[in-house]
């Protein structure tokens, strides 16, 4: 018996668990999980995940100025803490910050004590430079269970990914045509895009530029991850609906 309870506290004191992943359905019906918008007005919202970088992220606010287009960067706190200039021009100039974790820790399974710890750091680093809250989470990779959504919805974020078909996985680097293409092929009223903006990313900024200026030839507006769900049918019921789902 003694042995088995030491083994139950070993197990608790580890910072990684199992947790139950439920369907995109149910995820979607709590209106707290969001992919993409659904909606035919030819509005899309373009997301960079992971800076901000001290010298791709101005590039690519350069670019979207010039289209005057609007995204969602999802930060990682520990950037922020490096580039608070650009977190206050991406502000200033009309975008979207959203918290993508502090460490920027790939994995599942951690609990929900460490992501509140990940979300509360990069809440108030942003805080402190800015005075800005962020109210939507996207988690590393778009690894998510009930626990990670559970513990995010708690804390009064919304969950975003980004539409399955929209995902030109610029983090290989391929060429910036290739990202483009993808993207462009891809299109569908509502999209939520997927890029990167930390790293070595002269692609992604390349291929920006042929997006956009293909998006406004063709009537496209990229807006926000907010704007683009509140001009969308998304259903929205209780915020704070959590798993499981009955």
């Amino acid at each position: 018996m003694a042995f088995s309870v030491f083994i139950l506290f070993l197990f608790c004191d580890t910072p990684y668990i199992q947790a139950i992943t439920s369907s995109r359905e149910a995820y979607e019906k709590t209106g707290n999980v969001i992919w993409e918008g659904h909606t035919k007005e030819k509005i899309v919202a373009i997301t960079f995940d992971d800076g901000p970088h001290p010298s791709y992220t101005p590039q690519i606010l350069d670019i979207l100025a010039k289209y005057n287009a609007k995204a969602t960067f999802f930060v990682s706190g520990n950037k922020v803490k490096s580039n608070p200039g650009i977190l206050m021009r991406e502000i200033k100039e009309g975008h979207e910050i959203a918290n993508h974790t502090y460490h920027h820790y790939y994995n599942k399974n951690m609990t929900a004590e460490l992501l509140s710890s990940e979300l509360d750091q990069t809440d108030k680093v942003i805080w402190d430079i800015a005075k800005y809250k962020p109210s939507l989470y996207r988690p590393v990779g778009g690894l998510h269970n009930d626990i990670i959504i559970n513990t995010a919805v708690k804390k009064g974020y919304k969950v975003i990914l980004w539409s399955w078909h929209q995902d030109p996985q610029d983090w290989k680097r391929p060429a910036p045509n290739k990202i483009s293409t993808h993207i462009i092929n891809s299109l569908r009223a509502g999209d939520i895009i997927l890029l990167h903006d930390w790293s070595d990313r002269p692609q992604t900024v390349k291929a920006l530029e042929t997006t956009l200026d293909y998006l406004y030839k063709n009537g496209y507006e990229c807006v926000t991850v907010s704007d683009l769900i509140f001009r969308s049918n998304v259903s929205i019921p209780g915020f704070f609906r959590t798993f499981p789902v009955e």
